[in-house]
């Protein structure tokens, strides 16, 4: 049985008797700018003055019961959304345009990218409540690097990371997985302009988040994954675009973001053991070997070609060299019958999605909300639902990750 208007009113009542009326007010104004409402517009669903509108979102003037009900019904939000007692968070874009300049195309480019991984995160935060099954956090303190070297930095990192989630020094498959899984970060999957390779954002209601760029190939959403990672370790609070061209001079925490990337898919005593024992069996090292080796690691010819030359494994411009030549990376791959890496190339986690479907099966949530969480018309949900409840069911081969990339 529904809620009436008369039991909406009475709830609302008791709940704004102590409710902090300034946070109120920024959880409206946020609301409100997010339904792309003037003050003015609001100001007509509750029969009042633009001024009212001011003085609620300034928290100098309570609010009506009624009133709450009517402007969240105008905003497409529930009651509970504003009278939470969890503390009030700057919307990403905010945060984004507080961390870096960027120009009016630029914005526009990357705008519906960052509202998108916004709504995705919070949405992820409300099934979590929903089936109160929180994501696991196991966070580390976040690392000091003050007057560290950066190289060394980096590496120290690496190790310690690698140790406290048991990798030992072997490649990291499906790193994904493990920073989903292992660290309890909430990584998404997005469109966006070529030039983007990852956005991060911290707050303590939603943890650690990521967005990356579906439209690389996985060797460089790899790189970029754990490039925000290195963000999550050492520069937890500091929101994050990455771009290419960004910089006319490369800050040092970008610069250990780069390091430690290196250092955690390509860690030393590994990639030397493995360079050791193709020069021994071949008497040299052979492009073939580079390509062997990158698709080992997970990553890209370019990067592992650095490497080894930071390393003085390989001549310095070898990789130059290879470019000259005409080396056609994705070429030589297929030539070499080397697979593409073990992806999930998805667009949403994989407990956002057991979440989903768990809550439409236990009557939870509407099949108009799945489809909502999901970014798709019910038609589309209908079929996901379906091709979820046999993932879980074991129906489908475990090895086969499910693709929801129309999302």
């Amino acid at each position: 049985m529904g809620i009436s208007s008369t039991q909406k009113n009475a709830m609302a009542t008791n709940i704004l008797d102590d409710i902090d009326l300034c946070q109120l007010g920024e959880l409206l104004q946020q609301a409100r700018k997010k339904s792309g409402m003037t003050q003015a517009d609001a100001a007509k669903v509750i029969d009042a003055a633009r001024t009212t509108i001011v003085a609620i979102e300034k928290g100098d003037r309570r609010l009506k019961p009624k009133e709450l009900i009517q402007l969240a019904r105008a905003y497409g939000r529930a009651i509970s959304d504003f009278v939470r007692s969890t503390p009030v968070t700057e919307p990403f874009e905010v945060q984004f345009r507080a961390a870096y300049q960027r120009n009016e195309k630029e914005e526009a480019q990357i705008t519906p990218t960052i509202q998108r991984f916004e709504e995705l995160c919070r949405n992820y935060l409300e099934l979590e409540k929903i089936m109160d099954a929180p994501l696991p956090r196991n966070y580390p303190q976040e690392y000091d690097v003050t007057n560290m070297p950066i190289e060394a930095a980096a590496e120290s990192i690496a190790i310690a990371e690698r140790q406290r989630l048991g990798l030992g020094d072997s490649p990291v498959p499906m790193l994904r997985n493990i920073l989903e899984q292992s660290v309890g970060i909430r990584v998404f999957y997005l469109n966006m302009p070529a030039k983007y390779s990852e956005l991060y954002s911290y707050d303590d209601q939603l943890g650690g988040c990521m967005a990356i760029n579906l439209g690389h190939y996985e060797e460089r959403r790899r790189w970029s994954m754990a490039h925000g990672y290195l963000h999550f370790l050492a520069h937890r609070r500091k929101p994050v675009v990455d771009f290419e061209g960004q910089y006319k001079r490369v800050p040092e925490s970008e610069r250990l973001a780069e390091a430690f990337s290196k250092y955690f898919l390509m860690p030393t005593s590994s990639l030397l053991s493995r360079f050791n024992d193709m020069h021994r069996t071949h008497g040299k090292f052979t492009p073939t070997n580079l390509f062997t080796l990158a698709h080992y690691y997970g990553v890209s010819v370019e990067a592992l070609g650095y490497r080894l030359e930071d390393m003085k494994l390989i001549p310095s411009g070898t990789l130059d060299r290879l470019r000259d030549r005409g080396l056609k990376v994705r070429k030589v791959q297929k030539e070499l019958g080397l697979e593409d890496i073990d992806q999930r190339a998805d667009i949403l986690p994989t407990h956002y999605q057991h979440l989903a479907i768990e809550a439409l099966d236990q009557g939870l949530i509407t099949e108009g909300r799945f489809a909502d969480f999901l970014g798709v018309d019910r038609l589309e949900g209908r079929r996901i639902a379906e091709s979820l409840r046999e993932y879980s069911s074991g129906m489908l081969d475990e090895s086969a990750h499910l693709d929801l990339r129309k999302v």
